[in-house]
């Protein structure tokens, strides 16, 4: 299927989504959210992908937030459509079986730092720029924001951020924990690719039950999450990469996974 809105590379075991509409600074529309919805379901039906980096097209923008054009002719109905739709799509990011990177090469403000954010963690251009700004609208982060980053960086410094919708530089959200790691606009790409491939070296089973774990866990009290990983650490031993993993390690030579989740 092809995209109008997105552009969808594969290069297994890595697929890139750039987010494509480098004229809005790739705003984020019900066209865009739609053709993302589908592109997120074909990587987790492809076997042989085994991590996902998101970027913008162009060297401007990651995502500069809502489409305001859009947003402005919305009635209070569409307007929640709108946003559980966004929810729902970024939601469908968390929950892949697969890592989600997100390389962030500009602005990243409003449904940008809220795409970042469903990622599983995020290199950032020196350039990039995050940012919460709906409450200079007159609204709220409709896609998930008030959550994720209150999770991530707690609640005193959430509430700042969006109750002043002022942005933050790459530095800063690298204190704040937003961001993994600060490149060169020139070596951004380079960066995550180095590191996804890494990743994706990894065992299938073994990722998608760690970031199952962490994030079961994230909702819960420590005990339980310590239930949850003890639960699922014993399934992995059962797993083709774990026997491979261990073998591996007592032969004196490097793994090669080949488990499969399904």
């Amino acid at each position: 299927m092809s995209f109008e809105n997105i552009i969808l590379e594969v290069t297994a075991p890595v697929a890139t989504i750039f987010f494509n509409r480098p004229k809005a600074l790739n705003a984020l529309n019900n066209a865009l959210f739609d053709e993302l919805d589908t592109a997120l379901d074909q990587i987790a039906a492809n076997k042989e992908i085994r991590v996902l980096v998101l970027t913008g097209a162009g060297d401007k923008a990651f995502v500069a937030g809502a489409d305001i054009a859009e947003l402005s002719k919305m009635s209070p109905l569409q307007g929640k459509f709108f946003s559980r739709k966004g929810q729902n799509v970024f939601a469908k990011i968390e929950a892949l079986p697969i890592p989600a990177i997100a390389a962030v090469n500009g602005f990243a403000l409003g449904g940008g730092a809220e795409a970042a954010l469903a990622c599983d963690f995020i290199y950032a251009s020196e350039k990039a720029l995050f940012g919460l700004p709906e409450i200079t609208l007159g609204l709220i982060p409709g896609f998930g924001g008030t959550q994720r980053l209150a999770r991530l960086v707690g609640v005193n410094r959430a509430k700042e951020m969006i109750f002043t919708g002022k942005p933050i530089k790459a530095q800063e959200a690298l204190e704040y924990g937003i961001v993994n790691k600060i490149c060169a606009p020139e070596t951004l790409m380079e960066e995550v690719l180095k590191t996804a491939n890494l990743i994706a070296t990894r065992g299938k089973v073994a990722l998608r039950s760690a970031k199952e774990v962490i994030q079961s866990g994230l909702n819960t009290d420590l005990e339980t999450g310590c239930k949850i990983e003890n639960d699922v650490f014993g399934l992995t031993m059962s797993s083709e990469d774990a026997t491979e993993g261990t073998r591996a390690f007592l032969e004196k030579r490097k793994p090669v996974f080949k488990g499969d989740l399904y």
